[in-house]
């Protein structure tokens, strides 16, 4: 027996749909990063990007548990003394719901190269609708 060792070229990648309405963030992003990284197909290979492409909406519509809404806070920091900003999530979901989501999911991907490429397979709109109606014959809606 050998070891089966996915090829690069040998890789398929479907379209998968996630309705976040009423959706746990946490509970979200931990599917979807799970579907970017193809961990749900029998040929997954670490060393390769062998997930879906996922296609999120209704983004401004997820739900948090607890404080979260009020006490979640993002930071980022530009390097300069004094330099620190934040913002609470329910600021970030009046300003750019998605990035909210986007974050989340990105806090799951490994933290290696492929990880940026993961990211570029995630789309995610704040409303119902996505400009991927090409798409729309083979996508797979995913209840999370």
């Amino acid at each position: 027996m050998k070891t089966f060792s996915l090829k690069p070229k040998d890789v398929t990648q479907d379209w998968v749909l996630v309705d976040a309405d009423g959706k746990t963030l946490g509970r979200l992003a931990s599917e979807v990063a799970m579907r970017l990284m193809g961990k749900h197909k029998p040929n997954y290979t670490a060393h390769v990007v062998s997930g879906d492409k996922v296609i999120i909406i209704n983004a401004s519509k997820i739900k948090v548990t607890g404080n979260k809404m009020t006490d979640k806070i993002y930071y980022s920091h530009s390097g300069y003394p004094g330099g620190i900003k934040q913002i609470a999530l329910k600021d970030l979901m009046v300003k750019d719901p998605t990035a909210a989501v986007t974050h989340a999911v990105k806090g799951m991907l490994p933290k290696n190269k492929l990880a940026p490429i993961m990211l570029k397979n995630l789309k995610v709109y704040a409303d119902g609708e996505h400009k991927h109606t090409a798409q729309s014959g083979n996508v797979t809606k995913l209840e999370v």
